[in-house]
């Protein structure tokens, strides 16, 4: 019979409550800038493939920032981080409103990068800190974390629809945006305490390595555990699963199955409520079941929905689908990252490991669909997902604890998540 959760004191609530609200904040604020990008667009008056390369600039960032944000961490502590990146995000949306009312590119393309940087650097940071609470309270913390993200990302989307319906200024609505970030971001630094993550130097890590080497080899170095690995090509797979459908799922739809425009961004809503539903129901589950079972079911739902979108012939039951794609892909990121951060001494440079590897994934991997499609068709390159997603499910028992890893004492009932 496990033993009662440890009570949380009011500064860890405090904690706990300003990382939910900054992760929302987060997903309404990239949200907004997606479902503007056609106001965009008409205000710089380019061409699709000119906006192309305008996007580029979120690309490039985000990979710097979560390829930065682990080695900070560990030298400066996930607090510093996190201001950064928030100070980044902020400025980057008052860059892209400024270049979308000047008709500038450039400035629209700068304002993405630093926008991009400012997410990376504090979603691998969100994830460490995350972890920290999660081991500190013996709850789920993380599912409910990305879901604040993804209920950001549909609370963001109906605000962009609705402002896009009265055509209210696409600069106007990015500052307003910013304004909110930089509000939430101030009570979140200070409710997050200093130091978290970080590591003095010549400290050993669980595996008697030195932690002081530097970040990218500390970094480094903790792929030489075979369980991390393992847990590694879980969230490539589920990231992957989530990534492509943010990135093709209303052209899936449109391109793949004849449906309207309309109707193609009606199914993005539905899988992103799906997602948001999955991460803050599934607690329960983890705690009943464990994270091995709950990721192999999720790994095999989020398959039977991909399959029904690329190989049913009606459009009706493949937007239905994805509800099983959303909810079967919710909880692997957040679940992963929790089991990467099992280890004592090092496991800010495991949750920082994991988490890199799931957003390489998610930013950089579905595009590399695109390039498929234009030889087998979107619908057949989605094949790609199924695959990835069988590989997940058969090695899920990575995500079993580690033998000797503390245990976190979890309630037999509904943990208290929020």
């Amino acid at each position: 019979m496990n033993n009662p959760p440890p009570v949380m004191d009011s500064a860890t609530r405090r904690r706990r409550a300003a990382l939910f609200l900054f992760m929302l904040a987060t997903g309404v604020s990239m949200a907004s800038w997606v479902a503007r990008t056609p106001a965009v667009r008409d205000a710089l008056e380019v061409s699709t493939g000119a906006m192309g390369l305008v996007l580029f600039g979120l690309s490039i960032g985000s990979m710097a920032g979560v390829l930065a944000s682990g080695g900070l961490v560990r030298r400066h502590g996930g607090r510093l981080v996190i201001t950064v990146g928030a100070g980044l995000l902020v400025a980057g949306l008052l860059v892209i409103a400024g270049g979308a009312a000047l008709e500038v590119s450039g400035g629209v393309f700068g304002g993405l990068a630093l926008f991009g940087a400012g997410m990376g650097l504090a979603e691998v940071a969100f994830n460490i800190e995350g972890a920290a609470v999660e081991r500190a309270v013996g709850r789920p913390v993380l599912p409910v974390l990305h879901g604040c993200f993804s209920l950001g990302t549909v609370v963001g989307a109906l605000l962009g629809m609705g402002s896009t319906a009265v055509r209210f200024p696409v600069g106007w609505h990015l500052a307003a945006v910013a304004l909110a970030v930089a509000a939430a971001g101030v009570w979140t630094v200070r409710a997050v305490p200093a130091g978290t993550g970080r590591e003095e130097r010549g400290a050993e890590s669980r595996d008697g390595e030195r932690a002081g080497g530097g970040g990218w080899r500390a970094q480094v170095a903790v792929w030489r555990d075979r369980r991390l690995v393992l847990i590694g090509l879980i969230v490539l797979a589920m990231a992957f699963a989530e990534g492509s459908a943010n990135d093709w799922l209303p052209l899936l739809m449109v391109d793949g199955h004849g449906t309207g425009a309309t109707a193609g961004s009606l199914t993005f809503m539905l899988f992103a409520v799906a997602m948001t539903t999955g991460r803050f129901t599934g607690g329960p589950l983890l705690v009943r079941y464990g994270p091995a079972a709950v990721v192999r079911v999720s790994a095999v739902v989020a398959a039977v929905g991909v399959a029904l979108v690329v190989f049913s012939s009606s459009a009706l039951l493949a937007g239905a689908a994805v509800v099983l794609w959303g909810l079967g892909a919710s909880l692997g990121f957040p679940v992963t990252i929790s089991a990467a951060g099992e280890g004592v001494r090092d496991a800010s440079a495991r949750v920082a490991a994991v988490s890199t590897a799931g957003y390489a994934a998610f930013l950089v991997g579905p595009p590399s669909l695109g390039f498929l499609a234009d030889h087998v068709g979107l619908r057949n390159a989605m094949v790609v997902v199924l695959v990835l997603l069988g590989g997940a499910a058969l090695i899920t028992g990575a995500l079993r604890r580690r033998p000797g890893a503390p245990e976190a004492e979890v309630p037999a009932s509904q943990p208290d998540l929020v």
